[in-house]
């Protein structure tokens, strides 16, 4: 796989990014997953992002386009599998753990409502994961828009991680999203309920706009195990406001991986947001430069950009940079999966 790296990327990082980025980067939302994790004979639409890096996405490829985007820093991960419908969560969990060595790698399962409570917890402790991450998609009887978070989660399934500790990463459904009034209501009882998970609520609570985000972080920022990861947002308003108005230290970076690496910018447009896309590839609410008028460097880039607009205008001192960007993340992953599997519990 070739990695799609060019002298706009090159000149954005020297220029822009890398004095500005600490040494050690923290990457909280990396989706990665190969072959055994499919159905057999599977094969992605022609229009699917994943067409780019070869129909699959490993730990290699990972660090192939983290040496080109990032190469004066040494990168960290949180990861998971494709949550694709059809997909072999075992394989997949079981993967995560092949690559994850709770050092510099660490790995959740991918988990449906379905799945059977001991099935989770075989997955969680055969792969020494930290947690898991449920998906929108596996609640399969339900309007996607008609999906709530309680349907994602059993009650089973947080008791378990409420009982280890876990974290899970959480990519609320709903057309408002972080304004709808039950997400709402059920991010903040799920925090209060299962005091000694993590909830880390994906891509702000996928608040891509401003309007999205004002009023609506009050009440899981008063939760303390209540995280916030910024995985494909790259406007400088949302981060700002998340930076104002959310505990620092409880927010952690996050890229989307391999999704980030597609060549594109998030942008908003009347209270709604579109991906402004140079490559034909379908994700979400695409607006595609079909004329090649303008030259696009990578979401990737473009969330790094946007959050050290943000800090800057925030005025982050350089000890909250360095936490969001690496010791938020590492030492919330280090201190699980130091209680569930130290020396002392192999």
């Amino acid at each position: 796989m070739l990695v799609d790296y060019d002298e706009l990327d090159r000149n954005i990082y020297n220029d822009e990014l890398r004095d500005f980025l600490p040494k050690k980067i923290f990457d909280a939302h990396v989706h990665l997953f190969d072959k055994t994790c499919m159905p057999v004979g599977y094969e992605f639409p022609k229009k699917s992002c994943f067409q780019k890096f070869g129909c699959k996405f490993t730990n290699e490829n990972w660090q192939a386009y983290m040496e080109k985007l990032l190469p004066k820093h040494e990168v960290y991960l949180n990861s998971f599998g494709h949550p694709e419908l059809g997909f072999d969560l075992s394989n997949s969990a079981t993967y995560t753990g092949k690559i994850s060595d709770n050092v510099r790698n660490f790995g959740m399962t991918l988990v449906s409502p379905k799945d059977q409570i001991e099935e989770i917890k075989k997955r969680v402790s055969d792969n020494r994961l930290v947690g898991y991450k449920p998906y929108l998609n596996f609640v399969d009887w339900k309007d996607k828009n008609e999906v709530t978070i309680s349907d994602m989660l059993p009650a089973e399934q947080m008791e378990y991680a409420d009982a280890k500790g876990l974290a899970i990463t959480l990519h609320i459904p709903r057309l408002e999203r972080l304004a709808d009034p039950l997400n709402q209501k059920q991010m903040v009882e799920l925090c209060h309920r299962y005091p000694k998970a993590k909830i880390i609520f994906a891509h702000i609570g996928r608040a891509y706009y401003l309007k999205n985000i004002i009023g609506n972080l009050d009440g899981i920022a008063a939760c303390l195990n209540a995280y916030i990861d910024t995985a494909m947002v790259n406007h400088e308003d949302v981060l700002s406001y998340a930076f104002d108005n959310f505990p620092r230290e409880r927010i952690l970076f996050g890229s989307d991986a391999p999704i980030a690496f597609l060549r594109g910018k998030s942008v908003e447009i009347n209270n709604q947001y579109a991906y402004l896309m140079a490559e034909d590839y379908q994700i979400g609410s695409a607006i595609y430069d079909t004329e090649k008028v303008v030259r696009f460097t990578s979401f990737y880039y473009e969330q790094l950009r946007g959050i050290k607009q943000a800090a800057e205008r925030t005025k982050l001192s350089r000890a909250e940079i360095e936490g969001i960007f690496f010791n938020n993340a590492f030492f919330l992953f280090k201190d699980i999966a130091d209680k569930n599997y130290g020396s002392d519990k192999l």
